[in-house]
């Protein structure tokens, strides 16, 4: 068994919906209560044209990193996404591993820890709730130091729950 924080996010349809159905979905993978952060709305990146919901879950489970990520992009696309959405793109829902334990890790489809998670305030504000004494495997670095490094963004802790 691994703590793995996964990463949500949604900026199509009913952003609050969807992060409530995902919260449910992740329930079938973690063998442990699930640690949900607060819901944070961030300004959109890239082309998306909509602010973001985000959020993070820390989740306990037996599941390799490669099958869990396949469980993950097919929950995606059941909740609506595109298959190949264009990147930066406006989505309806992103499930992204950000750590898998200690692990790291890289190949074609997935590296651990996530590879542009240190510069995303909307992952790393929310997984400071859930991974408060987490150090990156990687830098060295805690969260606190890594939200002070990380570009900066418009963003907000909402008061919607999931």
């Amino acid at each position: 068994m691994e703590q793995v924080t996964i990463a949500l996010g949604s900026n199509l349809g009913n952003r609050l919906a969807v992060i409530k159905e995902a919260g449910e979905f992740l329930r079938t993978v973690s063998k442990s209560e699930i640690v949900k952060s607060s819901i944070w709305e961030s300004e959109p990146i890239g082309g998306a044209l909509y602010s973001f919901l985000n959020c993070s879950a820390r989740i306990e489970t037996p599941l390799a990193p490669l099958k869990l990520l396949d469980i993950l992009k097919k929950h995606e696309i059941f909740a609506g996404r595109e298959k190949q959405p264009e990147r930066w793109a406006p989505r309806i829902l992103d499930l992204d591993i950000i750590r898998y334990g200690s692990l790291t890790f890289s190949n074609d489809k997935l590296t651990i820890p996530h590879s542009e998670y240190q510069n995303r305030l909307f992952v790393l504000l929310p997984m400071q709730e859930t991974d408060p004494d987490w150090i990156d495997p990687v830098t060295g670095f805690g969260l606190s130091e890594l939200i002070d490094k990380a570009p900066k963004m418009a963003i907000h802790k909402t008061d919607h729950s999931w």
